[in-house]
């Protein structure tokens, strides 16, 4: 892997934008380091910190970085979607977008389909055995709760082609007209009372993180501290006056949640973020610049999605160890709590590694089969259908979890009751049908 990493960062063209990847990079391992720091476990159950302690609920301001990656995102996709169609010009506009959806997807779904068939069959097999009591129970029910980030993702690059070409016409009024349907969604919901119409906001909110980065792929965000302070007083002005709670994750038993759905506070935040981070672009891409940092970026982007979606099955592998060996778990927040966390975090991380190293080539992209023809006149709304698939399935292993794997136990997924078994086999089907979409009559 050493020497298959120093000669990808020796290939290294010098107009890449390094910068991108270190945000890719380090906004998933924040987010890692949250879930690692917030989890509360007892004997008795798992609870938040941030709701032990909630002085801590300021935190989450510079810590809540999903709307990095997302914008992130955004930068890629449109640098993406604009190489393919440089590469096909005389290819059909569904052809061209399934080819776009498979090449973009399959970093992102292999490893996820392997997490919930080897989880699937650990539930299966746990429930068949009488278990899925304690900490084996909230284990099974809390590893999907990740998967809710890659149905948005999906969704963001499902929808790249047409936001793309209205970047392209409208540039920030694109954007603001996202922004603004996400403010008329929060109006519906807390003024008028209007049901299940927050759960538009999933789409509106993210969309508009993810329409930041095309306008950073096109040069368009030049004054990053005018969008971070905007950003930060209207977040700041809607937390004070408005409907919305202080933290920017959820928090158990709250009647608002910044997060779930996702609120016009939320997209404040990522505006104060995403400039932010620009502020810090340039002393960055000079560290990007010394080989053994660029090295370090292009090995964690190697494993970055796999140990994303394994670092709560580790986190929770050591608590189980813990408990076996009967080590006493200190009250949250306790002293010997937080003398407790480095041991703790040290312990994850070895274990995420070792997840990391059994799973990670799933997550390097599949050699292309055949001479490389476009895929087959409409392939696109086959390539729609199965990314609709994933994301539905997704999004419902992430709300309804493996517990209650044979007793048809359901989660409510906008006003529709979803099981694990119906979210499993949407999930499967879904990329079925994109790999069916990307192939084509040609290379079959």
């Amino acid at each position: 892997m050493g020497s298959r990493v120093r000669e990808l960062a020796g290939a290294t063209p010098a107009t890449r934008d390094r910068y991108v990847d270190l945000l890719r990079v380090a906004s998933l391992a924040a987010v890692v380091l949250g879930h690692w720091l917030m989890a509360a476990v007892t004997p008795d159950g798992v609870g938040n910190l941030l709701a032990v302690v909630p002085a801590l609920q300021p935190l989450t301001w510079l810590l809540q970085v999903m709307p990095v990656f997302f914008f992130v995102g955004g930068f890629s996709h449109a640098l993406s979607y604009r190489s393919l169609l440089r590469k096909r010009p005389g290819g059909s506009d569904d052809s061209v977008y399934s080819a776009f959806l498979r090449a973009r997807l399959q970093r992102l779904l292999r490893p996820t389909t392997v997490f919930v068939l080897v989880w699937g069959a650990a539930a299966l097999l746990v429930q068949l055995l009488g278990g899925g009591g304690g900490l084996t129970g909230v284990t099974l029910r809390m590893v999907t709760q990740p998967l809710w980030f890659i149905g948005i993702y999906l969704a963001m690059v499902a929808f790249t082609p047409p936001l793309l070409r209205l970047h392209e016409r409208y540039g920030w009024g694109a954007f603001a007209a996202l922004a603004g349907a996400a403010a008329a969604v929060d109006v519906l919901r807390f003024a008028a009372g209007v049901p299940y119409v927050e759960f538009l906001n999933f789409a509106f909110v993210w969309l508009a993180v993810h329409q930041l980065g095309f306008l950073r792929a096109d040069g368009r965000v030049r004054r990053p501290a005018l969008l971070a302070g905007a950003g930060l007083a209207a977040a700041c002005a809607l937390v004070a006056f408005g409907p919305y709670p202080l933290s920017m994750v959820g928090m158990p038993g709250e009647k608002v949640s910044n997060m779930a759905p996702p609120t016009l506070a939320l997209l404040a935040h990522g505006l104060w973020l995403v400039g932010a981070v620009e502020l810090l672009r340039a002393p960055a891409a000079r560290l990007l610049e010394r080989p053994r940092v660029w090295r370090t970026v292009v090995a964690a982007n190697g494993v970055a999605m796999t140990a994303f979606l394994w670092h709560l099955t580790a986190m929770f592998g050591v608590y189980g160890a813990l408990l076996a060996l009967d080590v006493p778990l200190p009250a949250p927040a306790s002293a010997a709590w937080w003398a407790q966390v480095p041991v703790r975090i040290a312990c994850a991380a070895a274990l995420t590694a070792a997840l990391v190293a059994a799973f990670r080539t799933f997550e390097r992209p599949a050699a292309p089969k055949g001479p490389g023809h476009p895929a087959a006149s409409g392939g696109g709304p086959l390539a729609a259908l199965g990314a609709t698939l994933c994301l539905l399935g997704v999004l419902g292993l992430s709300m309804v979890g493996f517990n209650g794997l044979l007793d048809g136990r359901t989660a409510l997924l906008i006003a529709i009751p979803v099981s694990a078994p119906a979210a499993v086999a949407m999930t499967l089907g879904g990329w079925l049908l994109v790999e069916r979409a990307g192939r084509g009559r040609g290379a079959r």
